[in-house]
C-alpha cells in the first residue's frame, strides 16, 4: 500500500493486517507474540482488528516479528532544496548537433 493518499485509519489498518500476516508467516500464535512482545493478549487482537496499540507495544511486537529495522527510515531528514534546486532539474540539456 502507498501511504502517499492514505488516510491514518487506513495506514493503521494496513500495518495491522501486514503485522497479522508475519506473525502468520513466522507461525506465531496470537498468545506467544503477545507475550513474547510483553503485551496483552487484548491488545494484540485489537491491534490487529483495528490497528489501535500504543508505540511501544507496537515496537515490541515489530521485534518479535523481525520487523523492527524498517522502523529506521520513517522520519528520515529530508534533503535540502532551493527553488533554484527545482527550476534547475528540470531545465532541458541541449546537446551539440552533429
Amino acid at each position: 500500500m502507498s501511504f502517499t493518499l492514505a488516510s491514518p485509519t487506513d495506514v493503521q489498518r494496513d500495518l495491522a493486517a501486514r503485522a497479522k500476516a508475519r506473525r502468520l508467516a513466522l507461525g506465531f500464535t496470537q498468545q506467544a507474540a503477545a507475550e513474547r512482545a510483553g503485551m496483552s493478549l487484548s491488545s494484540l487482537k485489537r491491534f490487529e482488528r483495528t490497528g489501535e496499540v500504543a508505540l511501544s507495544s507496537l515496537l515490541r511486537l515489530a521485534l518479535v516479528l523481525d520487523a523492527l529495522g524498517e522502523f529506521g527510515h520513517l522520519f528520515e531528514p529530508s534533503e535540502d532544496r532551493t527553488l533554484d534546486d527545482v527550476l534547475a532539474e528540470g531545465r532541458r540539456k541541449r546537446g551539440w548537433r552533429a
